[in-house]
């Protein structure tokens, strides 16, 4: 599943650096989760960060995008892949 960030967001800039896979930003009015790279943490922590530092516990699941422990586990794995440096020839 990702994560969604709700109105009730007030800026305070304190989730979008502990995002291990970058997937949080900040929009147009509030900070938002790009749910193709949110994977709850899986892979990096056992919670996800975003919603332990979040003061206005404004970060449930997002509905639209619900996905099951191995989803995210591949999400997070094709993440890290493209992540990877290419080799040198």
């Amino acid at each position: 599943m990702a994560l969604i960030i709700t109105d009730e967001c007030i800026n305070c800039d304190v989730c979008e650096p502990e995002c291990p896979n970058e997937a949080i930003f900040l929009g147009l009015e509030i900070y938002e989760i790009d749910p193709t790279k949110c994977t709850e943490c899986v892979g990096h922590f056992d919670e996800p960060q975003c919603v332990q530092v979040c003061p206005v516990a404004c970060i449930p699941v997002n509905p639209q995008f619900v996905e099951d422990k191995e989803t995210l586990w591949q999400k997070y794995r094709r993440l890290q892949a493209l992540a990877k440096p290419a080799s040198a020839a």
